[in-house]
């Protein structure tokens, strides 16, 4: 006795062109389970869902800080070329000596600064910057993420 012969025990024996279309029924079959069991295996790891998630949402505060430093500029270009416009030219010209004095000033100070601060707290605040510069996306999305916390809470403060 054959395979086919003990498990289709009681069945009536199809003909040919059935038993082609059982054999593509049945992988049809198999392949929606798999799938159907690989879905589930994924709603259940937890893990990876969260590491998606946290990708996405990085992604996207990346995004949207990029949108809104690039807004920003572009208001600030126009707000300064606005400015420039309608502002006489003597007036200009005082603006630009007193810009000069206050960078040299500001030079003066920060160089009078530098020369009385401790060697040691001076190469903190380069790490520090350093760190900054190289993690600026982090920062943005985390200062973006306390700003909307901070509203979010604000809100619920005002409808209570």
């Amino acid at each position: 006795m054959n395979d086919d012969a003990r498990t289709n025990i009681g069945i009536p024996v199809p003909g040919a062109s059935d038993s082609a279309e059982l054999r593509e029924q049945v992988e049809r079959t198999r392949d929606e389970l798999g799938r159907t069991v690989e879905a589930l295996a994924a709603k259940t790891d937890i893990k990876a869902q969260a590491k998606e998630k946290t990708a996405a949402i990085k992604d996207q505060a990346a995004d949207t800080a990029a949108l809104v430093t690039d807004q920003i500029r572009e208001k600030a270009g126009q707000a300064a070329q606005l400015v420039r416009d309608t502002t006489p030219d003597p007036v200009l010209e005082k603006t630009a000596r007193a810009a000069s004095q206050v960078r040299e000033s500001a030079a003066k100070a920060g160089q009078y600064a530098a020369d009385k601060t401790p060697d040691p707290l001076l190469e903190k605040a380069r790490q520090a910057a350093t760190v900054a510069r190289v993690n600026r996306t982090s920062l943005l999305a985390v200062g973006a993420a306390a700003v909307i916390l901070l509203l979010v809470r604000r809100s619920r403060g005002r409808r209570r």
